[in-house]
């Protein structure tokens, strides 16, 4: 909950704390705040509030298919109830409207902690998501470490761009192209940390009032925390110094007679018990003065040791997110921090994301950059101007008693246990890509979210709350909402995929399903979608500390938000990919990477869940998606075949009655929603699925990820 002393859910720490900082560590500068908005969100619009009717009707629509007939009939009547004039939903809105004009986002805070400082699980595998970057060919040691000089070199030019302000401005492409987004997120990538709380954690940044802000790299290696400098004597270091502090600090990390706890561990544990672990920490200087420098350092660089001789994709993918336990590399990480880059020693590299600072468009953008950086730009290891004298880097010294050992050795025991739980399969299907979808007049992100609905289908047979982020980042401090990808259009196409029919029923399906995914797309990337509604109704009862209404103890509202299938689409245009775990324990995480000619699918599951099974969900997905492929391919034969019979006449009709069921849809679909502004819906062919996809001024793709979840 809430601190009392705190005014706001993301200022500052507990002022005990701060004191203790103060006072015992004389060169610290660093204060927690608030980040505020920057100059790049101000001349945005304000994210809009949704009519309560519309929101209304649009959640029993997503929700009748996904409820028994006794379960739809009663959450009808509660709803009914809630948006009755004079009733306590008209009274929730009416205090919405007046936050909305108070605030820059209405929702920012409500959804903020809702989706990340509230939950008390640990981040690793639930909540942050990885980047896995090509696998590296090292032939010696020292290759490593050029390879991690080379990326911090990139990381200090982009942080150059960020603090200059001159990383150009983000416009939106497919629809309403041109539209310029928010910028915020970018600047919290290298100043922001997630601070655990005993029950609510705190997204904190650093800012200086005494001294300039510290420009050091927190480098862990064996297990070791090293504080490296990138300024020294007010000039930044060169490529040569980085190689040369970073074969220091891998000769200091091989000392036997310095070896010290593996204190990261503990930021593997679940958010409640971490805080508590910090609290014990706390109480020496030695530890708060250590704890000070990671917290405030710009971004971890993780040089692992090597795990084994099977690299795989899913191998890699497991090994970014949880680091293999504390027998490989699991306690060579600090989970709060936004950033921590991974360069193993078998080059198993990538970037493991704090995602509560931002969405994974960040996380592509800036990765993109460095990737791009470090083949664009070969290795500089020879520079005139170089530092000459480099003091040593300096270890992290932690004072461990019984009681933190007992505790690291709780928190290693649940990291193994979290290690193996995790069911991942990164399969890239090679059949055909986008390129293929785009030639059916599809868009790919909607076909593929219609093919997860089958696979599931197959899997379980039957529909689930499905979530898909979607940007909104065209308003102020957007950060996202829900695609319900579980429509009823995906539901009824499904069920003709399974139960059998004529190939032109399915096709017409088929395409209704991806005209409702369409069309909820735009309605959440303009801000009406019904999730952060509904969330802002319910935390403003909280607020006036009302009995909670009836329409947010209903099972509906439950089911509602219970996603056992967690999508997103993250597309790269350099070889890599992301992967993510699931949000329940009975659930998948579906990460994507469409490309031209393949597609990379990354799904994992929980192995003690007896329901899931990662390697099933894939063979059902890959069936599906040829399947599709198929009904695609027979379809537009049939086609070729009417027009070379001169039927084109007849073929025309048919066009006209199928594009008038599927406009009747689209009435359906978005009925009573209030009418925005420039809003087209394109033909699919010409929608790139902005809900994941957005490119930037300068040409760069980028992608967000599930927000537990990217």
């Amino acid at each position: 909950m809430l601190h009392p002393k705190s005014a706001h859910p993301s200022i500052c720490v507990d002022k005990i704390e701060l004191k203790f900082r103060k006072e015992n560590a004389v060169f610290l500068s660093c204060f927690f705040f608030f980040i505020p908005p920057t100059h790049t969100a101000q001349g945005l619009p304000k994210l809009p509030l949704p009519a309560l009717e519309d929101t209304l009707d649009m959640y029993l629509r997503c929700m009748k298919h996904l409820l028994t007939e006794e379960q739809f009939n009663k959450t009808q009547n509660v709803v009914k109830q809630f948006g009755a004039p004079g009733g306590v939903g008209k009274l929730l809105q009416s205090k919405l409207v007046e936050r909305r004009e108070n605030k820059a986002n209405w929702v920012y805070d409500y959804w903020l902690n809702d989706m990340y400082l509230n939950n008390r699980l640990a981040l690793p595998v639930n909540s942050s998501p990885a980047m896995v970057f090509p696998q590296q060919s090292f032939r010696a040691p020292i290759d490593s470490l050029r390879f991690a000089a080379h990326l911090i070199s990139g990381v200090l030019e982009y942080k150059t761009l960020l603090d200059s302000r001159s990383l150009p401005v983000d416009y939106a492409r497919g629809q309403l192209a041109g539209t310029p987004l928010c910028m915020e997120q970018y600047y919290r990538l290298f100043t922001s940390y997630r601070l655990p709380g005993p029950e609510r954690d705190t997204l904190v940044a650093q800012e200086s009032s005494v001294m300039p802000e510290p420009e050091h790299i927190i480098v862990a290696c064996k297990n070791q925390f090293f504080v490296l400098d990138v300024v020294i004597n007010f000039r930044r270091l060169n490529e040569r110094d980085l190689l040369t502090q970073l074969e220091k600090i891998a000769r200091m990390a091989g000392s036997d007679e310095e070896q010290l706890p593996p204190i990261g561990i503990l930021t593997s544990d679940g958010r409640t018990e971490w805080a508590e672990s910090r609290s014990v920490l706390m109480r020496e200087s030695t530890n708060r003065d250590s704890l000070d420098m990671i917290e405030r350092c710009m971004c971890l660089v993780c040089l692992d040791e090597a795990t084994g001789p099977e690299l795989s994709d899913t191998t890699r993918a497991m090994l970014m997110l949880h680091g293999g336990g504390l027998a490989k590399n699991g306690g060579n990480r600090w989970y709060d921090k936004p950033m921590q880059f991974v360069v193993g020693a078998d080059g198993c590299c990538g970037v493991v994301c704090e995602h509560s600072a931002f969405e994974g468009i960040v996380l592509v953008q800036c990765t993109e950059y460095l990737l791009k950086y470090m083949t664009g730009s070969p290795s500089k290891l020879v520079r005139a101007a170089s530092v000459s004298e480099l003091p040593a880097p300096r270890r992290l010294r932690w004072k461990c008693t019984p009681e933190i050992h007992k505790l690291l050795a709780s928190s290693a025991d649940k990291l193994q246990r979290l290690v193996k739980n995790l069911d991942m399969d990164v399969h890239k299907f090679y059949d055909y890509g986008k390129e293929f979808i785009k030639k059916q007049k599809m868009s790919p992100d909607a076909y593929i979210q219609v093919a997860l609905q089958l696979a599931y289908y197959r899997c379980h047979g039957r529909p689930v709350s499905t979530y898909e982020s979607a940007s909104i980042r065209r308003f102020r401090e957007g950060r996202v909402d829900n695609i319900r990808s579980a429509t009823p259009e995906a539901l009824a196409f499904v069920k003709a995929m399974t139960d059998g029919g004529p190939s032109t029923e399915k096709m017409e399906m088929l395409r209704g399903a991806i005209n409702a995914q369409t069309k909820y797309t735009i309605l959440a990337l303009t801000g009406m979608a019904i999730d952060n509604h509904l969330l802002g109704l319910r935390e403003i009862a909280r607020e006036l500390k009302m009995e909670k209404p009836d329409i947010f103890t209903d099972e509906a509202h439950l089911i509602c938000n219970q996603f056992i299938l967690s999508t997103s689409q993250v597309p790269t245009t350099v070889e890599m990919f992301c992967c993510y775990g699931p949000v329940l324990p009975n659930g998948y995480g579906a990460c994507y990477n469409p490309q031209s000619d393949h597609i990379i699918f990354c799904v994992s599951s929980f192995h003690e869940s007896s329901e899931t099974r990662s390697a099933v969900f894939v063979k059902c997905l890959v069936q599906g998606l040829l399947d599709m492929r198929d009904l695609c391919n027979k379809c537009n034969s049939s086609v070729k075949v009417q027009r070379q019979g001169r039927t084109l006449e007849t073929h025309t009709q048919t066009d006209t009655n199928w594009q008038s069921k599927t406009q009747q849809r689209a009435t359906d679909l978005t009925k009573n929603q209030p009418t925005l502004p420039q809003v087209l819906v394109k033909t699919p062919d010409q929608t790139t699925m902005e809900a994941q996809t957005q490119t930037s001024s300068h040409g760069e793709p980028q992608a967000l990820k599930n927000g537990s979840k990217s």
